[in-house]
């Protein structure tokens, strides 16, 4: 027992000591300051500039940069969506795939452009080593950076800067942090016996006389950049479970922290943005405390087992269905909630499988996206709780709502409404609408479990998460239709939104501060802070909760 939490333990102290250094590389990115990487990136992003015909230093406003962003996302969709439909005909096929059909290859280009990566497909069986490298690779690269630039250009906003240059944000956030990290990491991935390789899948003959094909590919580069960019969408059909993607316990470290530095990191960044790095450290541990008790209910129940099955064998079990033994009821559990916290998505075990508390802590991280939040946007998500934090705390002491010298009015609170209503209208809808027609829904387990299946499903979409209750029946017209609807409102509307608020903190006259200023660096007003997420995110979903995860751990605890 004690193993397992000890190793659980010294991840996350691992992170806390990574996340001041990188969080400051990244403002010194974002801020346009010199790094040590500056002889090699800056020449190669300067002949990006000039081949391209970037105007850089060019600032833009809100709408400019919105659209800049969904122009270019456009293109990026239409353009691996092709490559899909043309799989058969193109190269690096070498076990001559055909296409998938056009639903599937629609869902699967929404889903990675949208940085999700939700799968209603076995990558091994459905995609050739092209579609693999030049289109989802691809797209976890700028799907990724395109989130990174929505988190800065926020933060910008919010400081009181100029939103910078969408194209700009995007490049570096690739050339200066994703690819450089990708790099060693890949490395260290290959050292550590994860493949990367275009032959084709490999023949064995098994003990028995059979012949068995081995699927393989090129993996480590995959699997790096799945991890840090919060992609989640595994080269094979069982994602980070398969020992090719995660062979043993250290790359299982690496991925995990490949998934949570960056978003965590970020808040870092935004301290130094503001000036104001005691801020940060507070809102830091506000999420870490819940990251972690959500970890630790989840863990103890992976520990403690299926009751019924105790009962059968008469001796307390760890519930291992589900999980690769060589990573156990510890490290998965600590990896369901690091990937359904960091919207990465990405899966070492099934979470169809875990108990009652990780179905609760995964459904809870997908419905409150900020912890720690999508690359970027989880973020700026988490300001916005800040904001009304300040609305409404100024309401109640009489006080003119202000967030870093800028008033907080009408349109500001509209707009995070806006953020934060889109995501339960996303998921709640189509839900009711797909239990409500059995024929549709694709359950496999009825009962409250199969109520957190279709939840669950359209919780990742909207969170741009990825993962799921796999064992439901998604590949199907309606889930690959209605899964993409949910996908693109839960990505572009609150993108919008978010850009849309940060101009109109940029444009407000600063007001000086005054000692009746409410000051939201203190650790009463982060705990105020704290309770507004949890009354705010969590209660809108309470039902689905009681109906799902909570009446399942009743079920089980009765016996039944």
């Amino acid at each position: 027992m004690w193993q397992g939490f000890l190793q659980i333990a010294l991840t996350l102290v691992i992170l806390i000591i990574i996340t001041p250094f990188l969080g400051q590389y990244m403002a010194r990115v974002y801020l346009g300051k010199k790094t040590f990487l500056e002889p090699i990136i800056s020449p190669a992003e300067q002949l990006i500039y000039k081949l391209s015909g970037i105007a850089y230093p060019t600032e833009m406003t809100g709408w400019q940069y919105i659209k800049a962003l969904l122009y270019s996302n456009l293109f990026m969709g239409i353009f691996v969506y092709l490559i899909f439909l043309l799989q058969g005909v193109l190269p690096l096929n070498p076990t001559n795939l055909d296409a998938p059909s056009w639903d599937l290859a629609l869902h699967t280009a929404i889903s990675f452009l949208t940085n999700t990566n939700q799968q209603h497909y076995s990558g091994e069986t459905t995609l050739s080593y092209l579609s693999q490298t030049v289109a989802i690779t691809f797209l976890m690269f700028t799907s990724a950076a395109t989130g990174l630039a929505v988190g800065i250009a926020f933060i910008r906003g919010l400081t009181g800067r100029p939103l910078g240059n969408f194209y700009v944000d995007l490049i570096k956030s690739i050339t200066r942090i994703l690819l450089p990290i990708s790099l060693v990491g890949a490395l260290l991935l290959l050292i550590f016996g994860v493949p990367e390789t275009l032959a084709s899948p490999a023949t064995a003959t098994t003990l028995e006389g059979n012949i068995q094909v081995i699927a393989r590919g090129p993996v480590a580069h995959y699997e790096i950049i799945k991890q840090l960019g919060e992609n989640g969408g595994g080269f094979f059909g069982i994602n980070s479970a398969h020992p090719f993607e995660n062979p043993n316990a250290i790359t299982n470290l690496i991925e995990i922290l490949a998934m949570v530095s960056i978003p965590a990191a970020l808040i870092y960044t935004y301290g130094i943005f503001a000036n104001n790095t005691k801020q940060a450290w507070l809102l830091f541990w506000m999420v870490f405390i819940i990251f972690v008790f959500l970890i630790g209910i989840s863990a103890i129940g992976e520990y403690q087992g299926n009751p019924l099955v105790n009962t059968i064998l008469g001796r307390q079990e760890p519930n291992l269905e589900g999980k690769e033994i060589r990573f156990g009821w510890a490290q998965t559990a600590l990896w369901a909630v690091v990937t359904t916290a960091t919207m990465c998505g990405a899966v070492n075990g099934m979470h169809d499988s875990l108990m009652p508390t990780g179905g609760f802590s995964t459904l809870f991280n997908l419905f409150l996206q900020i912890i720690w939040g999508g690359q970027g946007t989880g973020t700026a998500y988490l300001f916005i709780y800040l904001i009304l934090s300040v609305f409404v705390t100024g309401l109640m002491v009489g006080r003119t709502p202000e967030f870093l010298g800028r008033k907080i009015e009408k349109r500001e609170i509209v707009l995070a409404s806006v953020i934060l209503l889109v995501h339960p209208i996303f998921v709640l809808i189509p839900g009711a609408i797909t239990l409500a027609f059995p024929g549709i829904s694709g359950i496999t387990n009825p009962g409250f479990h199969g109520i957190s299946q279709v939840i669950y499903e359209y919780a990742s979409a909207s969170a741009n998460n990825g993962s799921g209750f796999e064992g439901l029946g998604d590949n199907t017209l309606w889930w690959n239709l209605s899964a993409s609807v949910s996908l693109l409102g839960g990505r572009y509307i609150p993108i919008i939104a978010l850009l849309l608020l940060a101009d109109s903190m940029n444009n407000k006259q600063p007001v000086p501060e005054t000692p009746g200023t409410l000051r939201t660096d203190t650790t009463l007003f982060t705990s105020v802070t704290a309770g507004v997420i949890l009354i705010l995110g969590a209660l809108t979903f309470f039902p689905v909760l009681a109906l799902g995860p909570i009446a399942e751990g009743f079920l089980i605890a009765s016996g039944n």
